[in-house]
């Protein structure tokens, strides 16, 4: 599988991230991302943006003077959840999912490229005025700049063997892999790297 907003060195481009450097021109369109046509039962398909590389102490996350060290627990969030995606669709184009950024996040429910769920946004930005809200759809990464650790961001396309996953309302990403469990025929993966901390180590 491909996704077109990760460069040669695995990282994610500016224009792919939620909280990119003030250089940027753009930020938080969704990626394009194509893959193979699954096997022969293949009834629909679902994707999954997670990052495992999030600080487990959530107030460390930019704390001034704060260095969070490479080592430091961790856990992990989704930043795209879509189900639901029919089985003669193997490509999204780049965009459709998130035009840019878009405060107070964009709308779950039905699309013409599957079923959306809610990221990890609504519930971090759930009490910050003038963004909180219920976040569908994509939204890229946003790593801590005090972070010396690169994050990863995993996209997992998957195969599965039910034309639905039943799934409805704020459904997370969480909600998503407990729902798949047990119809995975196939699955492709991609991972990239994002970091707004200076000299940070893979």
């Amino acid at each position: 599988m491909k996704v077109d907003a990760i460069d040669d060195r695995g990282r994610f481009a500016d224009s792919a991230v939620f909280c990119p450097p003030s250089s940027s021109n753009a930020k938080d369109v969704s990626p394009g991302v194509a893959w193979s046509k699954g096997p022969p039962k293949t009834r629909s398909y679902a994707l999954l943006m997670m990052d495992p590389d999030v600080p487990a102490d959530l107030g460390l996350i930019n704390k001034p003077g704060t260095i969070i060290a490479r080592n430091a627990p961790r856990m992990r969030v989704f930043h795209w959840v879509l189900a639901d995606i029919p089985p003669a669709i193997t490509a999204i184009p780049a965009g459709v999912e998130s035009p840019g950024l878009v405060p107070g996040g964009k709308p779950i429910g039905t699309t013409p490229y599957g079923l959306r769920g809610t990221n990890v946004f609504t519930s971090f930005l759930a009490d910050v005025k003038g963004m909180a809200g219920t976040y569908g759809g994509y939204d890229g990464p946003c790593p801590p700049a005090n972070d010396v650790r690169p994050h990863r961001y995993i996209v997992r396309v998957m195969a599965l063997d039910i034309a639905t996953l039943g799934l409805s309302g704020s459904f997370t990403g969480a909600d998503l892999e407990r729902a798949s469990d047990g119809h995975v025929l196939a699955e492709g993966r991609a991972v990239g790297t994002y970091s707004l901390k200076p000299g940070a180590v893979k």
